[in-house]
């Protein structure tokens, strides 16, 4: 590993991935996040609503990083080994059943808004928001779902700048999209949280059309389109037997945290407002870990698929320790910005002592998140483990600390911020149980055929 951290080779191919990653990260996050931002020069009522409603869009984000996970799990590795034919095979199957499931999201937030805002908030009035904010938003889960795949597929083959540009376009475009039909600018009328959701979704449409164009120049092999629709049993089984713990995976993990945002939500509309700017936050602080994860799967499943496993092996050594350093910078960025952050929206007086209290919570909270995230969600999906990373996340998340938080909250009726405070020790119960297994190093394994 030492011969490794001294590679320049290494630290330029980890640059080249990650940094395009990050910002593609920040851009497809903050495109959310610049709803909740520009939303708090509306109402805190409508910043909370639409954070709520936002739960739907973590949902589907969950959804898809699980299905993408298929994409970069196996076309990571076949890019290793050369054959470009099943990469794009890959992507189409992810693609098909993506826009299956979107078109039942979609469906949903269409026809029962209100029942689903319910779910998150017994506030009429922020269900009344949400439920027209839904309505309009529920068409750019479907262009988001399709972009989304392409978009995995370049980062696996080593064209992560591509999907950069791609994503940016589209945040660019969403942010003048909002101040236009929040603020009324250009003769176009004041649509509040409506217009946040039609914002969105025409940057996600467009968004879509970037990806369409670019694999129509056909940069590093030629795409095929016939290869996206075919159906190819071997790969279709790889696909699901990769794919579907991943996805199981990254449901109950994001299902959570949408609980965990429901039983904030039934404490008071100061809470819902705090928790959603903390969220947001720490959301776009953490765009840089996500993106090392990323890389970490693309970098070492190619090691992988060439046959290299102990350098496989070292880079995973290596990618663990630059994701604890990391952790400790986010952490200590995110504790001494919270004066700033604070003093950006315009919250009520307990709202801002809330946020104060989530933000030094989180400032700790992120070095747990972010060696998980890597190792679970990187390292053992390189080498296409995404079975413990699921059970592991059963027992952590849902066999403890979502029915600790319950009970804190519902039962001993405890402040609203030591139940903050129980819900963000999720991370910490599991970090033990996941560096023995990664240490085993049972998880690298060649899958091609």
């Amino acid at each position: 590993m030492k011969e490794l951290a001294r590679d320049k080779r290494f630290w330029s191919t980890l640059l080249t991935l990650v940094i395009p990653i990050a910002i593609q990260n920040f851009f497809s996050t903050a495109v959310n996040s610049v709803d909740i931002i520009m939303l708090d020069y509306v109402g805190q009522n409508e910043l909370s609503a639409v954070s709520l409603a936002n739960q739907f869009a973590f949902l589907l984000f969950g959804l898809l990083f699980g299905i993408n996970s298929g994409i970069t799990i196996l076309a990571s590795q076949y890019w290793g080994k050369g054959d470009t034919d099943s990469v794009q095979i890959v992507a189409g199957i992810a693609m098909k059943i993506i826009t299956a499931a979107t078109v039942v999201i979609t469906s949903l937030c269409l026809l029962v808004p209100e029942l689903l805002m319910s779910i998150y908030t017994d506030d009429t009035v922020l269900i009344g928001i949400g439920a027209k904010y839904l309505r309009v938003a529920a068409g750019s889960y479907i262009f988001w779902g399709i972009a989304s795949s392409y978009e995995s597929m370049l980062r696996s083959v080593e064209r992560a700048a591509a999907s950069t540009i791609i994503t940016s376009s589209a945040l660019v475009l969403n942010v003048t999209l909002n101040a236009v039909f929040i603020f009324g600018l250009l003769g176009a009328p004041k649509l509040g949280v409506v217009g946040v959701a039609l914002a969105t979704t025409v940057s996600r449409a467009v968004e879509c059309v970037l990806c369409a164009i670019d694999a129509s120049r056909g940069k590093l092999f030629k795409i095929k389109p016939r290869l996206f629709l075919a159906h190819h049993t071997l790969l279709f089984k790889d696909f699901l037997k990769y794919s579907m713990p991943a996805l199981l995976n990254d449901g109950i993990w994001t299902l959570a945290f949408t609980l965990y945002a429901a039983i904030m939500g039934h404490l008071s509309s100061d809470v819902v407002a705090a928790n959603s700017v903390a969220t947001t936050v720490r959301d776009l602080f953490t765009v840089i870990a996500y993106a090392l994860g990323s890389g970490a799967t693309v970098m070492v499943g190619i090691e992988i698929g060439k046959g290299e496993l102990q350098k496989a092996r070292d880079e995973g050594d290596l990618f663990c320790w630059i994701s604890f350093g990391l952790g400790i910078i986010t952490g200590l960025l995110i504790f001494l910005t919270r004066g700033f952050i604070i003093e950006f929206f315009e919250l009520t007086d307990a709202a801002r002592g809330y946020l104060n209290t989530m933000l030094m919570i989180s400032s700790y909270y992120v070095i747990g998140q972010i060696m998980n995230t890597l190792i679970i969600a990187g390292l053992l999906r390189a080498g296409g483990n995404t079975r413990w990373g699921l059970i592991c996340d059963i027992i952590s998340m849902w066999l403890v600390s979502l029915p600790i938080s319950y009970a804190c909250a519902f039962w001993l009726k405890l402040p609203p911020m030591w139940v903050y405070f129980v819900i963000c020790l999720d991370e910490f119960w599991k970090i033990p149980f996941v560096l023995r297994y990664y240490k085993s190093y049972q998880w690298i394994q060649n899958i091609t055929r």
